[in-house]
């Protein structure tokens, strides 16, 4: 079992990133700064699909055939309590606890998983029409991206599909990762992009555009692959960011351009 033994290294800020924005041609979108305050050691081996934070356990979701998993970590001490492999050929995407479940994507092979959320054993199985890329839930609803610009809502217990909604403009973002934010807007990670958008779920209006492209130095991206995982720390206005196969996580805030 690989494990992370990274500890929490909070600095008092490691620097401050400024945006370049993206979106359409004569895109007035607000941009925003992403404000680095701490980072983390992150598993490099790690093919980062989906982040989960519940009280002081970080739950990740990992992609590839034969390498998929779901792990659970203690937030604080960085220490692995728990993990579940995918088995192949399944490829395991984002994920997401709701109603006393965690749920977890497949890519292209059309099956969520339900597992316990302590001890990632899985519960059950349901099917769903298309791709599975991200997940994150909201009251009395999942919310799901497929690599497209469209979110789908999903019934908490039973995955059943219950509306969808595309976004009004930056129709070539292809949306992966997704956190449901405590302000009731979701962030979603522009796969294959370093830029986060920011959605109004219920209009699918983006109501802001974050540009990460210098958050993992040039220098620390050789066998890395695109940005990917975020999740908000409860109670606070701070986020953890990572990538697929990155060697950083990194505690940020968003903060008006």
């Amino acid at each position: 079992m690989e494990r992370n033994r990274g500890s929490l290294a909070i600095g008092a800020l490691v620097g401050l990133l400024i945006v370049s924005g993206c979106g359409d041609a004569g895109d007035t979108t607000l941009r925003m700064n992403i404000e680095v305050v701490g980072t983390r050691p992150h598993d490099p081996k790690a093919f980062t699909q989906g982040l989960e934070i519940d009280g002081d356990i970080l739950y990740e979701g990992t992609g590839r055939p034969g390498a998929s998993s779901v792990r659970t970590s203690n937030l604080p001490t960085g220490d692995e309590l728990a993990r579940a492999q995918l088995p192949a050929p399944y490829f395991g995407e984002g994920i997401a606890l709701a109603a006393g479940t965690l749920w977890q994507l497949t890519w292209r092979d059309h099956v969520a998983i339900a597992r316990d959320p302590g001890t990632l054993t899985e519960r059950r199985r349901v099917s769903y029409d298309g791709e599975g890329w991200g997940l994150c839930a909201r009251t009395g609803r999942l919310v799901m991206s497929d690599g497209t610009d469209r979110l789908t809502f999903r019934d908490p217990v039973t995955f059943a599909s219950t509306g969808s909604v595309r976004l009004t403009s930056h129709h070539n973002a292809r949306l992966n990762e997704l956190e449901c934010a405590a302000d009731g807007s979701v962030y979603a990670n522009d796969w294959p992009t370093d830029t986060i958008v920011r959605i109004d779920p219920e209009s699918g209006r983006v109501l802001a555009t974050i540009d990460a492209a210098g958050l993992l130095p040039t220098n620390a991206r050789a066998n890395t692959d695109a940005l990917n995982g975020i999740a908000q720390l409860p109670g606070t206005d701070r986020f953890l960011v990572t990538g697929k196969n990155w060697p950083t996580m990194f505690e940020v805030r968003f903060t008006p351009a």
